[in-house]
């Protein structure tokens, strides 16, 4: 039998283990990445909730330099995500809501960027879950018989 040898790096663990005819770790970062990003996603709904738009976007933007690492630089998602950053910033600073509640009048731009940004969330949620690290995973290539 042929058995490839495993060419260790740390002689304390097998963690380190490389392949010599394929140099692709045999463990991954996909735990951390899906941890990483459910942090993300709490730090945006919370920075929603309290109007602050400027961390919501700058939490967005770190989701999406997670996923948009799996993702070909120009193609079809990543003209979307630029657009939407385009949208966003054409509207201003983004700056938090005014006034609490319905009691004080709400400014249109604040209405157009929070409506933006839920958009961008939006997108970003739909990528993570098209790229089955989210909630929702259809893999297209395989049927779908129970």
């Amino acid at each position: 039998m042929y058995y490839k040898r495993m060419a260790y790096k740390n002689s304390f663990n097998n963690y380190n283990a490389v392949d010599e005819d394929n140099p692709l770790s045999k463990f991954n970062s996909a735990g951390l990445i899906n941890s990483t990003l459910e942090r993300l996603w709490l730090d945006c709904y919370n920075a929603m909730a309290k109007g602050e738009y400027s961390l919501w976007n700058t939490k967005l933007d770190a989701i999406w330099a997670i996923l948009g690492g799996d993702e070909k630089e120009g193609n079809a998602v990543d003209e979307e995500m630029n657009k939407i950053n385009l949208k966003v910033y054409e509207t201003g600073t983004l700056k938090s809501k005014i006034g609490v509640g319905f009691q004080q009048k709400s400014n249109p731009q604040n209405g157009m960027q929070y409506h933006l940004l839920l958009g961008k969330s939006l997108f970003l949620r739909r990528l993570q879950n098209k790229q089955g690290k989210g909630t929702a995973y259809i893999n297209e290539d395989e049927d779908d018989f129970d």
